[in-house]
């Protein structure tokens, strides 16, 4: 379990094509992603992370056909996504990842292993 939470806490964090430090859009985060492509094996394809305009964030997939979700706060500093999530046993888990791509469509993370994670924003009904 702690794997999976490690994996999507860090497929939180991976975004696609460099990004400028300044020239990442904060406000292009906000909504709904679908995790659609990761670099780490252990990452659940069915993963999905909501970003608020208030810094909160929501991660929600399932383990062991139970679903899971995780809340906790955001923040975007520059080009890195600081993430921290609160985890089941009462620890706080938190961590950074680099934006490489930030669109109207598409976020890919890189984490500190350079894996990326790639993300596809879902449509508001």
């Amino acid at each position: 379990m702690k794997s999976i939470l490690a994996a999507v806490a860090a497929a939180v964090v991976f975004v696609g094509p460099a990004v400028a430090a300044d020239k990442v859009d904060a406000a292009k985060l906000v909504g709904m992603w679908a995790l659609t492509k990761s670099a780490d094996a252990e990452a659940p394809k069915d993963a999905t992370v909501e970003f608020t305009k208030d810094n909160k964030v929501t991660i929600t997939f399932k383990a062991n056909d139970k679903e899971i979700k995780l809340e906790g706060t955001y923040k975007v500093d520059g080009d890195k996504l600081t993430v921290k999530l609160s985890v089941p046993g009462g620890k706080d888990n938190e961590d950074t990842d680099t934006i490489k791509t930030l669109t109207d469509e598409k976020l890919v993370l890189v984490d500190k292993q350079n894996k990326e994670n790639e993300f596809t924003k879902k449509k508001e009904k």
